[in-house]
């Protein structure tokens, strides 16, 4: 209560009663896979070229082991996906290559060998007003730097005849930098964050001494990927989260596909269940999953499993190399991310993403026929079809459960919207008196947003009472949930179905041939 302790005219704001509920966004993705280069722990991108500044482009292992990432990630904005997290796989012995020396300390972005193809170049200088500061270049190869390297940035004629001379696929220049932490040019403070080739640190105070291009060392990919490498370790204390463990704590994720899922040697089912596993813990997103490249006949192939928090795609897709021209086999399940994102986007998340065109393939891996799509559909197995004069389609909208009630994929993502909206904004909930004040709060609240959905024709129903019903009073909750703490809100909605089978009934009709005059 405000006190009034002398005469005059008192100004005051006054809450609003009723606290909006605001609807949380359903398609940013996480995507974990094997990366030529980046950061372990999970990072924002929203375009292709910024996953290719961070991560490498198309790519495969020594042994030619292909990797599906890049290939996936291209393919999510290709087909309308915004927002993505990136897991990169990365084997739990590999090491950071570095530099230290007196003053700074200098590592690659991530772990891996790549780090070895990183080269960094320190100048020194001497301002007019006696200030000491200097410039950091740091340069990267895709392949085997030359040896020894000719400094890239030497732009002078004897330099550039150099026969040994091979330009970095990347440079990166930080100028006018200070090792003075107070100061807004602190070396820390403009390259961390900013760089996507290193991380520096400062060891001591001085400017570092000057280094003509050198490379990073001690990089290493480490021992063969296991699965407790993409799955992640639930041991590791948080921060510290790798894999797909490491996902666990970013709450803005709704979808969650890995485009290397059988990335393993030998092959296992590790990843797969690890994404189910994940989605059905946390109730806050949706697993979309890949066959197998070579998977079993339509007559026989089945999803791994049941579960509402997941779907599964089939088949492979056919898209080109840019780098060879070539055609290569990459899985559905990211490009589809893309296209639940789109029609999320144009439609909302209670229109089932299916009979959308896939953008960015050249063909399908397989044709499927009515007959193949007879055997899988009622499987939950969500096919991809090549229909002429169209293109190719996603044309399945199921979850991989066997429960009737959760048998297409946008009743289950609508859910998932409104209880994770209607979880973060009643947060205020918390802690208040509770007694019918506050429930009224909470039904007033609840009831506008579903009102809102239902307007949207996100919901069944003719009125509102047949959409949705909100309780929140004595017949929800005992004297001794009270008594307890709890507040207990029953929530009814009516979810919108997808027109699966379009049925349309012909037959011959003889105009007039019932009729009789009078």
């Amino acid at each position: 209560m405000p006190e009034y302790l002398y005469p005059g005219v008192y100004v005051e704001e006054m809450e609003s009663t009723n606290k909006p509920i605001e609807g949380v966004s359903t398609s940013t993705a996480g995507f974990l896979g094997v990366a030529e280069r980046g950061p372990a722990a999970p990072t924002l991108v929203t375009s292709f070229s910024e996953y290719v500044r961070g991560y490498g482009k198309y790519f495969a292992e020594a042994d030619g082991t292909q990797r599906f990432l890049a290939y996936g990630v291209e393919g999510f904005f290709q087909n309308g996906g915004k927002r993505c997290f990136i897991a990169r796989v990365i084997s739990g012995t590999a090491t950071t290559a570095s530099r230290a020396d007196a003053n700074i300390q200098i590592d690659a972005i991530g772990p891996g060998e790549s780090g070895n193809r990183t080269a960094i170049k320190i100048e020194p200088f001497t301002k007019p007003d006696g200030t000491q500061r200097f410039r950091l270049t740091a340069m990267y190869w895709s392949a085997t730097p030359p040896t020894p390297i000719v400094d890239p940035t030497d732009r002078s004629p004897a330099v550039m005849r150099d026969a040994n001379r091979r330009e970095p696929q990347i440079v990166e220049a930080f100028d006018d930098l200070s090792d003075n932490p107070n100061d807004s040019h602190f070396y820390e403070r403009q390259v961390n964050g900013r760089s996507a080739l290193i991380t520096v640190t400062r060891v001591a105070a001085g400017i570092p001494a000057a280094v003509t291009p050198e490379l990073l060392t001690g990089g290493g990919d480490g021992a063969a990927l296991v699965p407790q490498d993409f799955t992640g370790d639930a041991a590791d204390p948080p921060g510290h989260k790798r894999g797909l463990d490491a996902f666990n704590e970013v709450d803005d994720i709704s979808l969650l596909s890995a485009p290397d899922e059988f990335g393993l040697v030998p092959p296992s089912d590790a990843v797969t269940n690890a994404l189910r596993d994940q989605c059905e813990l946390r109730k806050d997103r949706f697993a979309i999953l890949n066959a197998k490249r070579e998977a079993d006949p339509p007559g026989t192939l089945q999803p791994p499993f049941s579960s509402k928090y997941a779907a599964f795609y089939y088949p492979w897709l056919n898209v080109t190399d840019p780098a060879t021209g070539r055609l290569v086999v990459v899985p559905p399940a990211t490009h589809v991310a893309g296209i639940y994102a789109r029609s999320d986007i144009e439609r909302g998340v209670h229109k089932d993403p299916a009979n959308e065109i896939i953008r960015g393939v050249d063909s399908l891996q397989y044709n499927l026929t009515d007959d193949h799509q007879a055997l899988l559909n009622p499987r939950g197995v969500n096919v991809l079809r090549y229909f002429r004069g169209v293109g190719n389609l996603v044309w399945g909208g199921r979850t991989v459960s066997s429960d009737p009630s959760w048998r297409y994929i946008n009743v289950r993502r609508l859910f998932i919207f409104i209880e994770k909206s209607i979880q973060r904004s009643t947060r205020w909930v918390v802690f208040e008196i509770n007694d019918e004040p506050l429930w009224a709060r909470v039904r007033r609240s609840i009831s506008d947003f579903l009102t809102r959905l239902w307007i949207d024709n996100m919901l069944q129903g003719r009125t509102k009472e047949e959409a949705f019903y909100v309780k929140c009073d004595y017949t929800t909750m005992t004297q001794a949930d009270i008594d307890t703490g709890r507040l207990i809100c029953e929530i009814g909605i009516a979810p919108v179905k997808p027109a699966e089978f379009v049925i349309f009934r012909i037959g011959q009709w003889s105009a007039g041939a019932d009729v009789t005059e009078s």
